[in-house]
């Protein structure tokens, strides 16, 4: 043998030992002539997370895949045709099976002959090594039958080296890591990584703070570090993904694909689905003789000689909409309108059931129809149907609303309808926006609408700007709407109203604007900016934030009313507090009045005792020091209060409430603040907070005003967060005349702070499985609320009485549909409750000290739940429903033991 022959056998056999060592395969390949086919198998299983559900699908095919080389290019790129015979579908009967059985025969399911037809159609790919390039096929060809196909092929993209790279195929650009073993190779798929066509949208609350491209309308540079978008009200997705590859002497043997999905609403993952997707390739031998490779120099005229027309197509999946053919459409509802009208209750589970219903018609609905509707309803009912209408946002249904609100004579109770639930909109569009703007721009609106329609412009641009929609000429409108309102306005509650406004957009690149309005201005306007600031993630309260707020606590510039220092000094314990800050904001306390030491000392007290304050450690830490932790700080005298702590604790989330109440020396009321909050995940969700405010009382009680304190006017008012959108402040009394107009004309009822249906949870998701069939994923979530407020002061008796009365219902409609070119099927959950809330305070000013109750209740809870499981094969159907239903017992909570003597007392004095 020549030498030379021997040396490079050697050396291409240490070249092959190597790259086996490494861990690579030989380059991968399918020979001319030849005829490989492979047994393709598939499986699809959607069962809910809940045990207390029906059974649910569980779908298998199997067929024959035909593969050979049709032509190459001089490259070596390999150009192979890929056919689909004999597929055959069976899906499991609904029946319930019994533990440990293995269940009853599957049933099978006949294809039509027109799917079978496209299923045979061969489609082509330019193939090399592993990598598929490019994906040849029909584009008029059936969606989920293209789909399909793409499943198949994408079982033949693979690597023969170990390596982390981006692939694209059925499931869009992924991320995917190869590790190579001698003849196996093991991918996986990262799928949270995948990049597609946007095909869904989901809820934005709670806000975190946004920029984009808003800085050229306010003239101020953009902050950096924006929040990511929260998931409160979405769905929470846990996907995994790997296949294992086969390859012996540089032919594909086998491929066996796993997928798993775990999808829940992320405030109830027992209302979830599991699905998994198992896909096997197999090859069937030995190869057999096929037809001849293809004569041609140019890819497209080899693809023209074919049968059918095969265009270039994307890999990734495409999306399908299923037609729902059960759905009542709005004409439809018209015909039988007056037989179908609706009692409404908000604080019932029916109509909030009659709420989404609404929606779902009114996205299908023409403007003609949805303007009949309008007009047609009764006034009872208009206040929902405008609800349903800003929930549905489809382009016709705010046409129509545009149109109706024009021409009606009084609509001042429906505009400021309108105005709320845009406020609340989970995902608004620009169109929704331009709207509101309509509606406000050079119209002669009454007070109350029109600061309506400027905190919903603010939350409108902050929701706009989560969804990276900054640049919109919408939302450039509707903050200079905002600022140059601000830059005009001449009365303190102007100002106040579009700086409340900026905390709803919660834009960082307007902090300075805030900030200085929170220095100079009046009490009213330094209140409304510092509340606005408090709006802020920690993120954005910078250094220069906190020395503002250090220069008001410590009125370094000028004297500030108590209230503003006490809500500077909680912007600087709230957002990562330094340890300096802590040490001279309980060091200040020494020189403050009684009442007002002793409200911030307990403030600093309660955060310590609560596992989901983040700044709680740090304060631990310095509280560890004798010289700040002592008596002479901790045992000021007083009855102000603040405390916090759990209300409800599941798996998902954490349900807190805050109380805090500070009071004037003379016993009366000052502040108070109570703060429903949703804690999930690392995201906090302000879903309710009243505040009670009178200002002007010392000169009532006879106390004097601090040296360089204004003294503010004799008022009293309600300012609301509502899952995270400030509404406009509500006005008790202004002045002593009004105050004894108000007492004396007093009509005894409550004042309405919210009531109204919300849409809170809207989510659609598409979730292409490997095998290329489609789960897409629906969440509807709405809330019906009823929150009223009543303050009543008795001279006679000395007492002040305060209550806030909260009654609502929740819906929740989640579910996922299965779409296969053979079959169809629906898992729903379906859950409903009632509440009924109450949190009433009384004090009494004839003992000596004020004595003070506070009560907390929560009446029984009716819930239901229902689990339903549809298919559909050709003609048949079917349809299994299962469901429980209860009453959680009602309850009143502890707040501490202090308060419960209290209360027992006052209880005793008045039988």
């Amino acid at each position: 043998m020549n030498p030379q022959a021997v040396s490079g056998y050697i050396c291409l056999l240490c070249f092959s030992f190597v790259s086996t060592a490494k861990g690579d395969l030989q380059p991968l390949s399918f020979q001319p002539g030849t005829l490989y086919q492979y047994h393709y198998s598939l499986e699809v299983q959607l069962d809910h997370v809940s045990t207390a559900s029906p059974q649910g699908t569980r779908l298998r095919a199997e067929a024959l895949v035909q593969l050979h080389q049709f032509w190459r290019d001089q490259g070596g790129e390999e150009l192979l045709q890929v056919q689909i015979h004999n597929l055959k579908a069976q899906h499991e009967p609904g029946e319930e099976r019994s533990p440990g059985s293995t269940g009853g025969p599957w049933a099978e399911i006949a294809l039509s002959q027109e799917a079978q037809a496209e299923l045979q159609q061969p489609v082509f790919i330019s193939w090399s090594s592993g990598k598929v390039k490019a994906f040849y096929g029909n584009e008029t060809e059936s969606i989920l039958i293209s789909n399909l196909k793409r499943g198949v092929i994408s079982l033949l993209q693979l690597q023969p080296h170990t390596s982390t790279t981006v692939e694209e195929d059925v499931s869009g650009s992924c991320q995917v890591t190869y590790t190579v073993s001698n003849h196996s190779t093991t991918k996986t798929k990262d799928l949270l990584s995948c990049t597609r066509p946007k095909t869904g949208f989901t809820s934005l609350f709670p806000k975190p703070g946004c920029s984009n491209n808003i800085s050229s309308v306010t003239g101020i540079p953009p902050l950096p570090g924006l929040g990511e978008e929260a998931e409160i009200f979405g769905v929470k997705w846990q996907p995994t993904s790997k296949s294992q590859y086969v390859v012996k002497d540089s032919l594909l043997h086998s491929v066996l694909a796993e997928e798993s999905h775990v999808v829940s609403p992320a405030l109830r993952s027992t209302s979830g689905i599991k699905i998994s997707s198992r896909q096997q390739l197999q090859l069937l031998s030995p190869p057999m003789p096929g037809p001849a490779e293809m004569d041609g120099q140019i890819l497209e005229d080899v693809l023209a000689g074919t049968e059918g027309q095969h265009q270039p197509l994307g890999m990734a999946s495409l999306p399908f909409r299923r037609v729902c053919t059960h759905c009542l459409s709005l004409r439809a509802y018209l015909k039988a309108f007056d037989s179908q009208r609706v009692k409404l209750d908000t604080s019932k589970a029916a109509t909030m059931r009659q709420f989404l219903r609404f929606i779902q018609m009114l996205r299908s609905a023409k403007k003609r129809d949805v303007l009949q509707l309008l007009r047609r309803a009764p006034e009872e009912m208009l206040p929902f149907i405008v609800e349903a209408v800003v929930a549905a946002q489809s382009a016709a249904s705010l046409a129509a609303l545009s149109d109706f609100l024009d021409v009606r004579k009084e609509p001042k109770s429906l505009l400021e309808k309108f105005l709320y639930a845009a406020a609340f909109s989970p995902r608004p569009s620009g169109e929704l926006l331009h709207l509101v703007l309509d509606k406000l721009d050079g119209k002669q609106l009454s007070p109350e609408v029109w600061e309506t329609g400027i905190v919903a412009v603010g939350s409108l641009v902050g929701k706009l700007c989560q969804q990276k929609l900054c640049g919109l000429q919408e939302v450039k409108r509707g903050v200079e709407t905002i600022l140059g309102g601000l830059r005009g306005a001449k009365e303190e509650s102007e100002v106040a109203i579009y700086l409340l406004a900026l905390g709803n957009a919660a834009l960082p690149e307007t902090i300075p604007i805030l900030l200085d309005h929170a220095e100079e201005g009046p009490i009213a306007v330094t209140s409304a900016a510092i509340s606005a600031l408090q709006r802020f993630p920690a993120q954005h309260i910078s250094s220069e934030v906190k020395r503002a707020m250090r220069r008001i606590f410590h009125e370094k510039r000028k004297s500030y009313n108590k209230t503003c220092r006490l809500a500077a000094a909680e912007i600087l314990l709230e957002s990562q507090p330094l340890p300096m800050d802590v040490i001279n904001i309980l060091l200040a306390t020494s020189e403050l009045e009684a009442e007002t030491a002793r409200f911030l000392l307990l403030k600093v007290q309660s955060s310590l005792h609560a596992d989901h304050h983040h700044p709680a450690r740090k304060i631990k830490d310095i509280l560890r020091d004798p010289r700040i932790n002592n008596y002479n700080f901790f045992s000021k005298a007083g009855i102000s209060s603040s405390f916090s702590g759990p209300l409800a604790v599941t798996q998902d989330l954490l349900s807190t409430f805050r109380l805090d109440l500070l009071f004037l020396e003379g016993g009366f009321l000052r502040k108070s603040i109570s703060d429903f909050s949703l804690l999930s995940r690392s995201r906090r969700l302000h879903a309710a907070q009243v505040t009670i405010e009178a200002q002007g009382m010392e000169s009532m009680l006879g106390e004097n005003v601090l040296e360089g304190e204004e003294e503010p006017e004799l008022s009293a008012r309600m300012s609301t967060v509502f899952f995270d959108v400030q509404l406009r402040p509500i006005i008790f009394f202004q002045g002593y005349t009004d105050l004894m107009a108000k007492v004396l004309l007093s009509s005894g009822e409550p004042t309405s702070v919210v009531k109204g249906n919300l849409l809170l949870m809207d989510h659609h998701q598409v979730i292409p499985l490997q095998s290329g069939l489609q789960v897409a994923i629906k969440l509807q979530g709405g809330l019906g609320l009823d929150i009223s407020a009543d303050v009543a002061v008795s001279i006679w008796e000395q007492e002040l009485k305060t209550s806030i009365n909260t009654r609502g219902s929740l819906a929740i409609d989640f579910q996922a549909e299965l779409d296969a070119p053979f079959l169809q099927a629906t898992l729903r959950s379906q859950t409903e409750a009632e509440t009924s809330i109450h949190f009433d305070t009384m004090l009494r000013f004839s003992n000596s000290p004020v004595l003070m109750c506070l009560q907390l209740r929560e009446e029984q809870v009716p819930y239901r739940e229902i689990f339903t499981v549809s298919k559909s094969s050709g003609s048949q159907n079917s349809t299994t429903r299962k469901g429980r239903q209860g009453t959680m017992p009602g309850r009143e909570l502890a707040l501490h033991q202090a308060n419960s003597k209290v209360c027992n007392l006052l209880g005793t004095a008045g039988e």
